[in-house]
Order: C-alpha cells, then sequence, then structure tokens
C-alpha cells in the first residue's frame, strides 16, 4: 500500500427535504472539496446525515466523486463514505469503490481517513493502483 497525506478544504450546501423525526435531525447535503499534499485536485457528492439528540453523536452516507493528481498520476475515482461518531468518537469507513477508477488511476483501491485538527481538515490516504 502507498501513503498519501494532506489537507483539505470542504463546501457543504444543504438541499430541501430535510427530515426530522423525534429528537434526532436528518440532513441531506451537496458538498465540494479543494484537496492540496498527495492528492491534488477536487471532488462534489451527495450526503445523507442525522444528527442525534446525544451531543457529539451523528452518523452519513455519501458518495464523492473525486479528479485528481495523486502522487504525480492523473485520473479520477469514487468514495463511498459510511461513518459514525459516537458522542465525539469517529468510526470511519471511506473506500475506494471498486472499478471507478479512471485515467492513470485504473484500478485504483484504498481507504481514506479524515483528521480535524483546530477546525483544519486533514487526510490520509492508503491505497494501491492493481496492475502498476
Amino acid at each position: 500500500m502507498q501513503e498519501a497525506k494532506g489537507q483539505f478544504t470542504i463546501s457543504l450546501t444543504p438541499l430541501t427535504g430535510t427530515l426530522e423525526s423525534n429528537a434526532n435531525k436528518h440532513a441531506r447535503l451537496t458538498f465540494s472539496k479543494e484537496f492540496g499534499g498527495d492528492l491534488l485536485g477536487h471532488s462534489h457528492g451527495e450526503m445523507l446525515s442525522c444528527r442525534s439528540a446525544t451531543e457529539g453523536s451523528a452518523g452519513y452516507v455519501a458518495i464523492e466523486n473525486v479528479e485528481a493528481t495523486l502522487n504525480e498520476k492523473r485520473g479520477s475515482f469514487v468514495f463511498q463514505h459510511s461513518s459514525t461518531m459516537n458522542k465525539g468518537v469517529p468510526q470511519q469507513s471511506i473506500q475506494v469503490v471498486p472499478d471507478s477508477g479512471t485515467g492513470e488511476l485504473s484500478g485504483i483501491l484504498g481507504s481514506f481517513e479524515i483528521q480535524i485538527v483546530g477546525g483544519e481538515h486533514y487526510y490520509t490516504f492508503l491505497y494501491e493502483i492493481l496492475g502498476d
């Protein structure tokens, strides 16, 4: 596995159709990111989220289309997100969708982890490109 690290910014836009049930708040959002570091490029995607009445507990799923240069290889691929936060403790699952890679990133597989430090977003991306 190879490792890519860097920082990114994210912009979230709520969509209509937010659903509230009991004390939980559901939302549907679009988002875009700008990546720096070993993954240079941008992405866009859609997210469904639920924030519970308990502070720091939530969950979300998302599909994210990434167009970037990854350690000098150019192409695109898709991340699938399914993550939760349990009273402030995150459990992340962000994976490359198999066979979603194009261009020089064809055959890419891997997992992506987000770290938030002082309000800034950082990533660690462990990946391999099959056939490379």
